[in-house]
This record gives C-alpha cells, structure tokens and sequence, in this order.
C-alpha cells in the first residue's frame, strides 16, 4: 500500500484536477491550497513515575472563509505536519460540500495512546488544551474527536478551556459526552452518512444496496458503524479488518457479533463466525459489491487498485486513495463516493451539536438523523449533477468543483481588507 504518498500532495493534486473546470483565477486556487497557519508546538508532561516526556502537537487552521475552522484531534504516532495540513485542508471541502457554514481545521498529537494511562493521556490532553486556548473558540476554532480520541478527551479540552477562561462554552469542541453537551447521534454519524452516500450511488446506479455484498478495511467507530447500518439495510457483509488482519465469511458476517469479540480481544482476527483469516489487503481487493476503506489514509494506492474489484466505494475514512490510484479507479468505472462526502457525517452532527449548545436546545435522535439525511442526500444530488454537467471523470473532483466554488465564492463576496 503507498503509505509513502504524502497526502498534503494528495490534496493540492485534487484541487488542481477540479480548478480546472472551475471559472476560478489561479491566484485563488493556489490561496486555496494552502493552510492560512499552522501551530506545531512541544508538550512535555510528568508520567506517573515521575519522568518527563516531550510530544511533538500540531494544529492547522487552514481556511476560514466560510466560516469557523473545524477539525478533529486525533493520536496517532504517524501524525505529521503534512498529514494535519492535508487533513484540516479536506476538512474545508468536506463542510463546502454538505453546505455547513465551517472552514476547517485539524489537530494531532504524535503518540501511541495505548502505551500511556489515563491519568497520563489527561495530563497531554490538558496541556495541549492550554497551548491551543488562545487559537479556539465558539466562533473561532471548534476542535472534535478523530482517531484514537472520542468523548472522554473532548470533555477534558472543554473542562480545561472553561475553567481556564473562567466561563460556560460547550460550543467550543464537539463530540462531548450527552451529559456535557453532546449530541444525539454524533457517536454512529460517520459511519451512517458512509451508508447513506453507499444506498445513493447504488440507486444513481439503478442498484439496491440491500442486494450489495460488503468488505469493510478498518473495524474503528465508523468501520463497526457502517457495517452494522448496512446490514440493517440488507446487504451482507462479508468481511471485516482492523490493524491485526481480517476475517472472511462468504455467508456473511454479524457486525455486531465481530464488534464485541473485538472488544473483548483487541481485533477482529480469531471471530468464530468466520470461514477465513485474511489481510487488509486482501479485504481491499475482495470481489465484493460495495468496499468501505474505514483506516487511515493511502490505502489504495496505484498499484493496488489495478486489484481492486468493488464496484463501489464509500470512503469512510480520509484520503484512503491515492490520486494515482484514483486514476485506475476511474479507468476501471469504480464509483468513489469520496470522503468529504462521504464520512461528511462526523462533522454535520459535529454543527449540529454546536448549534445545539449555541441555542441550549437538546434534539432527539430522530431530529439529528432526518437532518443528516437530508443533507447528505442534497449534497449527493449537487454531487451528481455537478458530475454529469460537466462531464467529469468522477464522483471525487465533481465533489471538489462544488466545493472549491462554495469557498471560492465567500473569498470573493467577502471583498478586500487592507
């Protein structure tokens, strides 16, 4: 897999592909493919035997025309400038793709969190909190879970920023616990606009997804979600992976089954229901109906694609292909849905939640999923007209062509500021 692709190249290669049917000056674009700052600052924090240890952090805010930055904080020991730049410049894309007022942002901490304890991961979240401080804000920077990170280290930023501005803002992170904040539904988000952006393209296709067999790389939050919304659906899902390796069952796999033996043994691999162990590549290269790369990025690259044999594929994670393995895809008359459509979900709930804390109104469940259908669904339909009007090699650069005129569009209105 071509994990070597650097994947704030990815980004800047898909603006270019889309500028070009774009009524845009090339001194906009190249504003546009770029981060406006970006923080890398040192943490150093005691462990709990007394011994201090630095981590490297970072947060890039990379626009904000459209509205406050946006962006998960994930921990992860490959977190880099290039991968926080690139992921905070998706970010801006994916929110001008599904029409919500957000720029976009990311942040990342350079760690494997399985080594450390609770009370040591406290400890690095709150001291990345009070770096960040003078850069977030209700209505400035809106941080969120992403991988590696969930509630517990929401709550934590907010505490932390609350306490050291003196004040009550839930609105200034996402992805909190119900009891502080949080939204309905946010928890199974991405995972089910992956699954609803999949039954739209099946239907453009004049397919049902509920007759779709399913291979899902990567068995974290979105993974597990996505596979267990699709099975309700109807569709059978017949294999699953997750860093360890992956398991295979041509009848088909239970999600939720495969989800709890992962949690009682760290992965997927040794699920008694399944006929099989095989690799993440092999899950990537299944014969399969619909494929959901739920990982991290570059998973398909050049190489590997010319193997894929999915008809559809709904990125549930960010940038999983690469711009070369794109090319194949699209040779080959493989439908991407991309991700800033496709896992789109995280942050419309993520707004929704902040809307939610901005009003001190809590919505029911059912309020928070009929509002992520309509939207995914409308972005879908812009998607696919933007597609056939132009007559685009696919579904990712019509995607960025709506987008990049949606931001382009507030740079332009906003005027000139001395």
């Amino acid at each position: 897999m071509g994990t070597d692709t650097n994947p704030f190249n990815s980004l800047q290669e898909q603006i270019d592909e889309a500028a070009v049917y774009l009524d845009v000056g090339d001194d906009v674009i190249e504003r546009l493919k770029h981060p406006e700052r970006v923080l890398e600052t040192n943490l150093t924090i005691e462990r709990d035997d007394g011994e201090l240890e630095r981590f490297k952090a970072f947060r890039s805010q990379f626009n904000g025309d459209r509205g406050p930055y946006k962006g998960g904080i994930r921990y992860h020991p490959g977190v880099t400038r290039d991968e926080v730049k690139a992921l905070s410049g998706w970010m801006v894309y994916k929110c001008a793709t599904v029409g919500i007022p957000y720029g976009g942002g990311k942040g990342g901490i350079v760690i494997d969190p399985d080594e450390y304890s609770e009370t040591e991961l406290e400890r690095l979240t709150r001291a990345f909190a009070t770096e960040l401080r003078p850069l977030i804000g209700e209505d400035r920077d809106i941080p969120a879970p992403d991988v590696n990170t969930g509630q517990r280290e929401m709550n934590w930023i907010k505490d932390t920023y609350e306490t050291l501005e003196n004040t009550t803002a839930p609105g200034v992170i996402t992805g909190k616990a119900i009891d502080s904040g949080g939204s309905e539904g946010r928890v199974e988000a991405t995972g089910r606009s992956t699954v609803i952006a999949a039954r739209e393209a099946f239907d453009y296709l004049g397919e049902d997804v509920s007759d779709a067999t399913v291979a899902v790389q990567g068995y974290g939050n979105a993974g597990w979600i996505a596979a267990k919304l699709v099975a309700e659906m109807g569709a059978t899902v017949v294999a699953a992976s997750d860093s360890s390796g992956g398991v295979y069952a041509e009848d088909g796999l239970d999600p939720v089954a495969v989800k709890g033996h992962k949690r009682e043994t760290g992965s997927v691999v040794g699920f008694e229901g399944a006929n099989e162990e095989i690799t993440n590549e092999d899950v990537l290269t299944l014969d399969v109906d619909l494929l959901i790369p739920a990982a991290l990025e570059n998973a398909i690259d050049e190489e590997l694609a010319h193997d894929v044999k999915a008809d559809v594929i709904s990125e549930a994670a960010n940038g999983p292909i690469t711009p070369d393995g794109d090319a194949v895809l699209a040779e080959k008359d493989v439908y991407v849905v991309p991700d800033i459509l496709a896992n789109a979900g995280g942050v419309t709930v993520s707004y929704f939640e902040w809307v939610q804390n901005r009003q001190r109104f809590h919505w029911s469940e059912e309020r928070v999923n009929d509002e992520l259908e309509t939207i995914i669904v409308d972005a879908f339909d812009a998607l696919t007209d933007t597609y056939e009007e132009n007559d685009l090699a696919s579904f990712r650069t019509a995607a960025y062509v709506v987008a990049i005129q949606r931001v382009a569009d507030a740079y332009e209105q906003a005027g000139s500021f001395p």
